[in-house]
């Protein structure tokens, strides 16, 4: 490798690609390569790009995003390494998930890895609170896990974002109802759960900011852990981890979801009435940061022997 690391941005021009272009400008040793836009969908050309680079990063659908890590497997020994921030790839036993935190030994595994799948915002923020609880026995993997979560709308797309940047869009709107939301393979996968988990998610009129939440009955699960249990794992999962914080809950039983925007960063909590036994795990973060961008350039980072970047600022904890 050069003593600058080579970047094309396959897709740039999307949402996630901008944020990933914003991130790594700050980034020292890094070269971005682009293409004339003419040429952004010509095949040949992105082939020849790609073999010119050390690492690719493909920010498109997931087709696209398909036939791109087919155009980078014919460059043979000249292929770059990748990371795909599509759906494409993220149950691919070829791939390494790109969750640094997701277990001990997993950003050592990122950091050898020449193709890595970028994990989905919502994911990010059921897995890092339920992957902890099952892998200390707190959760069973077969317990009926339901996970209710709000995103702005810049999660969704150009079509979804004209939506509601014109005043169309509804201020709250539930989706996915059919039960066929297609990061749910991903969560299951990740934290550890045999049965599919129940996945309800909405999208809020704001642009960016995410609340994932999932209820819990304590006296259904294993030993019949306290809240405080529940927050002892979690802590102890993430001791040291510079992006993801546990944190005692708010003192008014509030949380909204903007707090995290433009960082980085994922905040973890356990909410709780010892009284019924029951609690919510919460999860917040940025869905263009830690839940998508963010995580990419974490994982480039960790590839390619880069400063990692630090959190944008610090949010307050309210």
């Amino acid at each position: 490798m050069t003593d600058r690391a080579s970047i094309f941005i396959d897709g740039e021009a999307g949402t996630t690609g901008l944020g990933i272009r914003e991130r790594l400008l700050a980034v020292p040793g890094v070269a971005l390569r682009s293409l004339p836009e003419a040429d952004r969908k010509n095949p040949e050309a992105r082939r020849a790009i790609m073999g010119e680079v050390d690492l690719v990063v493909l920010c498109l659908p997931d087709a696209a995003a398909r036939e791109s890590a087919a155009l980078v497997a014919s460059l043979g020994a000249r292929a770059p390494r990748l990371v795909d921030a599509s759906t494409a790839h993220r149950v691919d036993p070829a791939w390494v998930y790109g969750f640094p935190e997701l277990e001990p030994g997993q950003a050592a595994r990122i950091a050898a890895a020449p193709r890595v799948a970028n994990p989905g915002c919502y994911p990010t923020g059921a897995i890092a609170l339920l992957r902890p609880l099952v892998d200390a026995g707190l959760i069973a993997p077969g317990h009926p896990v339901s996970i209710n979560a709000v995103s702005g709308y810049s999660g969704g797309g150009k079509a979804l974002i004209a939506e509601h940047e014109s005043g169309a869009a509804p201020v709250f709107e539930l989706y996915a109802l059919g039960l066929e939301h297609k990061h749910l393979p991903e969560i299951q996968v990740y934290a550890g759960l045999s049965h599919r988990p129940i996945f309800a998610p909405a999208v809020g009129h704001y642009r960016q900011g995410m609340l994932v939440s999932i209820p819990l009955h304590l006296d259904t699960l294993p030993g019949r852990p306290t809240a405080a249990a529940l927050h002892e794992a979690l802590a102890a999962r993430y001791d040291g981890q510079a992006l993801v914080r546990v944190l005692p809950p708010t003192g008014d039983g509030k949380l909204e979801p903007q707090a995290l925007n433009d960082t980085d960063l994922l905040e973890l909590r356990v909410y709780a009435n010892e009284a019924h036994r029951q609690a919510v795990l919460v999860a917040r973060l940025d869905n263009l940061g830690k839940g998508a961008s963010g995580a990419a350039v974490q994982c480039i980072g960790l590839m390619l022997g880069l400063t990692p970047r630090q959190p944008a600022r610090e949010a307050a904890h309210a």
